[in-house]
């Protein structure tokens, strides 16, 4: 039985795609704006193919410059993504659904959605994500979390000089006494292609979080979360970055 299992696992496609639209307006050009040295989409390319578990490493991308810079890291443009998959609004699982189709990938198969603002992640967190996947057959998907700093359930709301908690049952509580809370880290996705193309929720009973320590997350939505992201990296990596690529 063992035998057969790794004998799938050999036979399914693992594919990594990255989702880089442009015209990002908080942080222009955010996909592509250097990142203590690189490129900051080079890391996800350069941490997927460092992992070695994927068949292909694609970015998906409806910009001519991002798709120019991604293959001169390595990564596959196999198709450019359409405009009306594009916009601000879109959401993630259509994109991964979309590459999939346009890459003729089986039901099967495996796909791992690669944030391209993810730099502070290490190629042992995707093997990680996998291998948890492969091991519960039952579950879609696997997908990088984060504890809550501070727990959620001793938050509070301030309306009109007002203080009212979220959880007046735990206004008492002490933290070490709460569950802990987690919240998605942002960085990947690993889901079977038959649930991405089904629009199946990834934050449901069907999932797997893979719980990730906090000095390797940091959303990066405005200059300053940049900054903090940066400050992290070379924290981890005193040393600057080098490409795999001349």
């Amino acid at each position: 039985m063992a035998l057969l299992i790794c004998e799938f696992a050999r036979a399914m496609k693992k594919v990594a795609i990255i989702p880089a639209r442009g015209g990002s307006k908080r942080i222009p050009k955010k996909n592509i704006r250097p990142f203590c040295g690189l490129p900051i989409i080079a890391y996800s390319i350069q941490n997927a193919l460092k992992s070695g578990v994927f068949d292909s490493v694609i970015v998906s991308t409806d910009d001519e410059e991002i798709a120019q810079i991604a293959q001169s890291y390595q990564a596959t443009i196999p198709f450019m993504r359409p405009k009306e998959l594009a916009s601000d609004t879109t959401p993630t699982i259509p994109v991964i659904a979309h590459a999939a189709q346009a890459l003729h990938l089986s039901s099967t198969d495996l796909v791992c959605c690669l944030y391209p603002t993810a730099p502070l992640l290490l190629p042992e967190h995707i093997i990680k994500g996998l291998q948890k996947l492969m091991a519960n057959p039952q579950k879609l998907y696997a997908f990088s979390c984060v504890r809550f700093d501070s727990n959620p359930y001793r938050g509070f709301l301030i309306e009109d000089e007002t203080i009212s908690m979220l959880f007046p049952e735990h206004s008492l509580s002490r933290s070490q006494d709460l569950k802990e809370v987690y919240h998605d880290a942002g960085a990947f996705y690993w889901g079977r292609v038959h649930a991405f193309c089904g629009g199946k929720n990834i934050f449901a009973d069907h999932s797997l979080g893979i719980s990730l320590p906090r000095i390797f997350v940091q959303d990066i939505d405005t200059l300053d979360d940049w900054e903090l992201a940066e400050l992290k990296y070379r924290f981890k990596h005193p040393t600057p970055p080098q490409p795999l690529c001349p």
